[in-house]
């Protein structure tokens, strides 16, 4: 059995946003031009569904919110964030240092 490189990414990234939210679209656009480029873990988790609502208890008023975190023997670190704005480098450079956390 062959394994993409994204199965086995110790990074997980997640971003946490909501329906008819610009900034949120910016970012997500970051995200997955990096995607494109680079395989991990990437999922997307809209607050404002009703299962997520300890998620929009949180954020409710910071979305979007990127977390990276380092996938280290089947248990998730603590996650790295960025808020609001934030770059394609900038989710680079975090998900780069979650796949350092790799021992």
């Amino acid at each position: 059995m062959l394994f993409t490189k994204a199965l086995l990414s110790p990074a997980r990234v997640t971003l946490f946003t909501r329906a008819n939210c610009g900034l949120c679209d910016t970012a997500k656009q970051a995200v997955t031009q990096l995607h494109k480029r680079r395989p991990f873990d990437y999922s997307e988790l809209d607050i404002m569904v009703s299962e997520n609502k300890p998620w929009r208890d949180v954020y409710e008023f910071d979305v979007p919110v990127l977390h990276v975190q380092s996938v280290v023997k089947d248990q998730l670190s603590d996650p790295k964030k960025l808020f609001h704005r934030f770059t394609e480098q900038e989710v680079e450079k975090l998900v780069d240092e979650a796949e350092k956390t790799d021992s």
